[in-house]
């Protein structure tokens, strides 16, 4: 599998952004591959992220948070040499919207990458993951929160050459190494299905398919899902 710094160390040292960090998960993703950078920005519409975001970050002052609608990106054009966003698309109405902001906020020779994971040509225990994400989904539609279920591979392949970017690579990124029935997967995941359950509160059949679920990790296993970065440069 490529490692963080096959797929980013030949980008240049720049300003970065980050786009629906959250608490800044795939910024360490950006540290582990870069060869450097001058500044780190995470933005998230969510200021509950902030807090946990900068604690992260605390002996980093490069690194800023900052509250902000991705779809309304408040920067000048032309103004990073990497943009990113990881994990978050399928969280949009309109995301090729949020792909042109990242694209308008990029200078010309530099690069936007999308990391997502994808739902199909998954293997069983992979599908578990899928699954789950689709059920969180779900629930959070009940609940009002924007959250759709993931796209396909050749789904995400178009909504980032519809940006017309140039040197596009893509990396699939799956780990099946570890053994998906340990125990340690269902201890972990036990508080997010409680915690999705009772958010489901009402609605029985969401709460059936959690607990079927539930029963799919022990019996199936647990694999992440695997997942496409696709870099390209403007």
């Amino acid at each position: 599998m490529p490692t963080p710094q096959d797929i980013l160390g030949h980008l240049p040292a720049d300003r970065v952004l980050d786009v629906a960090t959250g608490s800044g998960g795939f910024i360490h993703f950006l540290l582990e591959g870069l060869k450097g950078y001058t500044e780190i920005i995470g933005v998230d519409n969510n200021e509950r992220a902030q807090a946990a975001f900068e604690e992260a970050f605390k002996d980093k002052p490069n690194i800023r948070f900052r509250v902000m609608d991705a779809h309304h990106l408040n920067f000048d054009s032309d103004s990073f040499g990497l943009v990113c966003i990881s994990n978050s698309l399928h969280h949009f109405d309109d995301p090729q919207a949020v792909l042109s902001q990242m694209e308008r906020v990029l200078r010309p020779g530099g690069y936007l990458l999308v990391s997502e994971m994808y739902r199909d040509g998954q293997t069983e225990t992979q599908m578990t993951h899928v699954h789950l994400h689709h059920w969180w989904a779900a629930v959070d539609t009940v609940n009002g929160v924007t959250h759709y279920e993931t796209y396909r591979r050749d789904e995400l392949v178009g909504l980032v050459s519809a940006l017309g970017l140039k040197e596009v690579a893509q990396y699939d990124l799956s780990d099946l190494s570890e053994d998906p029935k340990n125990p340690e997967i269902s201890a972990e995941l036990n508080p997010v299905f409680e915690q999705y359950i009772q958010r489901a509160e009402g609605h029985p059949n969401l709460q059936a398919r959690g607990e079927a679920l539930r029963q799919r990790v022990a019996e199936i296993g647990f694999h992440s899902a695997t997942t496409l970065v696709v870099i390209g440069r403007k």
